[in-house]
């Protein structure tokens, strides 16, 4: 069947933020991508003849898209800023947020690495390059290397938000594009430490934990995890159409809401 070619090559990341035919175009949060792509095969098989373009970059990237009128979904880890809210109403653009599912943020270190708690106090050190060296938490006297994501990612500003408390990050941090490549580095170097979102956790990498609390899908439920968050879709206006067709898919607790769970996130639904 046609569409499923179209999903797989989407999930491959060889078709762009728009694609000619496309009845949906989705773009955005690379956290939110895994759940979106598991969704978009699954509802092809489900409605048959609908074409979904899929693609990454970043919730920032993907906001921007819908406010230029480039995509039908913005995939989204954080709530939309002020700034895109008065630039998308300049532009006749009504942003309207779905919440789909929870995620974690989880601090991750080499699976090498003997540190295994970590405080928030103490990552915020850490990234704003005041903490240098691992003997200094508890670890080797090595340097440490800091991961992050880059400015357009919702990762990085909710990360930026609950974690820095507005403070900049140090220009020596390694800037990332995606949660795959955090986990890619840091598996690769034994003094990295990075965040990801829960539904990246493999085993490439150890989690830390957070003043003795864990990163499960039950303590990102409960908000026990400190670094919880909301992760969302955003439409030009109240979904209707494809738009809504695929989003209701997304939320239906024995469909989509099954496919978040799966994927290693938290489902608002079941």
């Amino acid at each position: 069947m046609m569409m499923k070619k179209v999903v797989a090559v989407l999930a491959a990341g060889l078709i762009g933020t728009t694609a000619f035919g496309a009845e949906l175009v989705i773009n955005g949060s690379t956290t939110v991508l895994p759940i979106v792509q598991k969704a978009a095969e699954s509802y092809s098989h489900e409605v048959g003849a609908a074409a979904i373009s899929l693609s990454g970059g970043g919730s920032g990237n993907g906001i921007k898209a819908l406010i230029d009128g480039l995509t039908t979904i913005a995939m989204s880890s954080r709530d939309i800023k002020a700034s895109e809210v008065k630039l998308a109403q300049a532009r006749g653009v009504k942003p309207v947020r779905t919440a789909v599912a929870v995620d974690a943020i989880v601090p991750v270190v080499n699976n090498a690495n003997p540190v295994k708690d970590i405080t928030l106090a103490t990552l915020k050190a850490i990234y704003e390059g005041k903490i240098r060296n691992w003997k200094d938490v508890g670890g080797k006297d090595a340097p440490i290397v800091v991961v992050s994501r880059d400015s357009s990612s919702g990762t990085f500003e909710t990360w930026e938000e609950l974690v820095m408390k507005k403070a900049r990050v140090t220009p020596r941090a390694l800037l990332q594009t995606s949660n795959g490549t955090v986990v890619q580095t840091v598996a690769k170097n034994v003094n990295a430490i990075g965040y990801i979102g829960l539904g990246y956790v493999d085993g490439q990498t150890k989690n830390l934990t957070i003043a003795g609390t864990r990163a499960t899908v039950q303590n990102a439920k409960t908000k026990t995890w400190p670094l919880s968050r909301e992760l969302y879709f955003f439409t030009n206006g109240t979904p209707s159409g494809a738009a809504k067709s695929f989003t209701d898919f997304v939320l239906d607790p024995a469909k989509g809401q099954k496919l978040v769970k799966e994927t290693g996130f938290v489902p608002l639904h079941e």
